[in-house]
């Protein structure tokens, strides 16, 4: 079962997806968020057969949603029409911080917070049904 894994910001979308078994989430690519978007990710995951796809729930400290999921539900929406996929959402809090300290700035780092935030949901999932 291959996941998608997006981390979205105003600027860039963080793409990230599972190897076959949906067990390990990898940074894939880094996508400008314009009007190709939708396509670009539609496209992606009837390439590489895409089942679930989980986009990161911007959260503050205080758990309380952030002010850019008033631009990420509406994308998720999209996002479901252009796919046929529901979307489901990972809490997320700093991934994009996290991935800098793990591998430094680089052009990817959305990529890699959006693999942090997919293995969040995977370890998640597998640690409730007990694989």
């Amino acid at each position: 079962m291959r996941l998608l894994g997006i981390d979205y910001g105003k600027k860039k979308v963080g793409l990230a997806l599972s190897d076959d078994k949906g067990l390990l989430a990898f940074p894939k690519a880094v996508l400008p968020n314009d009007k190709f978007l939708v396509s670009e990710i539609a496209d992606l995951v009837r390439g590489h057969g895409v089942e679930t796809i989980v986009m990161g729930e911007s959260r503050d400290y205080e758990m309380n949603l952030n002010p850019i999921m008033s631009r990420i539900k509406p994308f998720a929406d999209e996002l479901e029409r252009a796919t046929g996929i529901v979307v489901v959402y990972e809490p997320e809090i700093l991934t994009s911080h996290q991935a800098a300290h793990f591998q430094g700035k680089t052009d990817m780092i959305d990529a890699s917070a959006a693999s942090i935030i997919l293995q969040s949901y995977i370890d998640r999932h597998t640690n409730e049904s007990g694989d």
